[in-house]
């Protein structure tokens, strides 16, 4: 529902010569300090488990879109206040975001990773599907104060679910908790993070993916207000058509899991850039649903197989901490593109700037393409030489030898056959 309501009161409370600005602003806002908090409140939270990391993030989210509520209903919400209370909402966003798929790797063996990622990620996007056209319809008849008062009411209450979660767990999550800890959280995450290329190349990857992006989230409102003259209902309806888009693709995740993982970024990165060029090339509301609903299914699976790599190559007592890293690092991508997508709305326009995201991640795609079919893949290793034959026994004792052999006081030697796993 955030994302409909969050953007809709930017556009309602700001000058309507700066509601771009402002709408780039408040959505921005709403997750880039959390990069923030990554760095501030990393002592403070290192040491609990995942559902305690969701209980404290989804506590100071009820809080501050309560407080907004409020002034909203009451028409004392001003443009500055408004953003500055977001902030303060995403500030342990990173940590809360680490604390899912912490709990997933807590719960679950590593082959079920992707599928319990691609279920979070699923029940992600049908909220999605619900939550925006329930927002848009809200909004018409009670306006978006509200809609984020009962956004502040869902996390006050996902907040007493995992508290309930972390009490009745008690002493079985000490232990993963309390792992010895050589250095500060955010300093971990970071090094952890850097001594892996692959880990290191896939989240520069994302955060171009992710910059590219966030123009999106301002150019869409501007443009169904002002381009297509609609109303909160139909940008409700552009975002679940993404969500039931997303749902399917999120469900296809496990589906992925044996396929090269550069193939499928690129593959997803170039599919995204082309479900937008309906919107950004027509004025036909038909065709950017169907767009937007492509571009769901194409991004669904994202999520799921990337945080798997992570948890796969993680050491368990620094998952919560490399997980943050990973938010800490990819939510500012999308908050920066959010940022430079509100005068970039009002220098060319909305439906310019969702062409320009277009092609551009299309062109990111293609050249991460050319980059991999540029670099040489690695050798395979050159085989050992053989060993030295040994010398041949003397004649007396291979007759010895043989005597024993044949008499069984010598145990035959058994075959050994070398692990795969014992490969370098």
């Amino acid at each position: 529902m955030s994302m409909v309501a969050v953007a809709w009161l930017a556009v309602q409370i700001a000058p309507a010569d700066q509601a771009a600005v402002w709408t780039g602003l408040a959505v921005a806002a709403y997750t880039l300090p959390a990069t923030l908090g990554a760095a501030l409140f990393g002592r403070l939270v290192r040491r609990f488990s995942g559902a305690a990391l969701v209980a404290i993030d989804a506590s100071l989210r009820a809080l501050a879109l309560g407080t907004i509520a409020v002034l909203a209903v009451s028409d004392r919400l001003a443009p500055t206040g408004y953003v500055l209370l977001l902030a303060a909402s995403s500030l342990l966003h990173a940590w809360g975001s680490s604390g899912t798929y912490t709990l997933i790797a807590e719960v679950l063996p590593d082959g079920d990773r992707i599928a319990g990622n691609s279920l979070v990620s699923t029940f992600n996007q049908a909220a999605i599907v619900v939550g925006p056209a329930l927002a848009g319809i809200v909004t018409t008849f009670a306006g978006p104060g509200w809609v984020i008062g009962v956004d502040a009411a869902s996390f006050a209450f996902l907040a007493v679910s995992c508290a309930t979660a972390v009490a009745r767990r008690g002493a079985a999550t000490a232990p993963a908790s309390s792992a010895p800890s050589s250095s500060p959280s955010s300093v971990a995450g970071w090094r952890i993070v850097f001594r892996q290329p692959r880990l290191l190349g896939l989240l520069a990857v994302t955060c171009v993916f992710f910059f590219l992006y966030g123009p999106v989230e301002v150019a869409l409102p501007i443009y169904v207000a002002h381009d297509l003259s609609g109303s909160s209902v139909l940008l409700g309806a552009f975002w679940t058509a993404f969500g039931v888009g997303a749902i399917f693709g999120g469900l296809s995740a496990g589906l992925l899991r044996d396929r090269r993982l550069s193939t499928v970024v690129i593959g997803i990165i170039i599919g995204w850039g082309a479900a937008l060029l309906p919107m950004a090339l027509t004025h036909a509301v038909w065709a950017g649903l169907v767009g937007l609903a492509i571009g769901g299914l194409i991004y669904g699976p994202f999520t799921a197989i990337c945080v798997a790599l992570f948890q796969r190559t993680s050491p368990p007592h620094a998952l919560s901490r490399v997980l943050a890293t990973r938010t800490a690092i990819t939510l500012p991508s999308t908050a920066l593109g959010t940022l430079a997508g509100g005068p970039v709305v009002t220098a060319i326009g909305a439906q310019s700037t969702l062409l320009a995201s277009a092609l551009l991640t299309i062109a990111l795609g293609a050249v991460i393409a050319l980059a991999r079919r540029a670099t040489p893949s690695p050798s395979p290793p050159a085989p050992a030489p053989p060993a030295p034959a040994p010398p041949a026994p003397p004649a007396a004792a291979s007759s010895r030898r043989s005597r024993a052999n044949a008499r069984g006081w010598i145990a035959k030697p058994r075959a050994f056959a070398l692990d795969q796993r014992d490969l370098p």
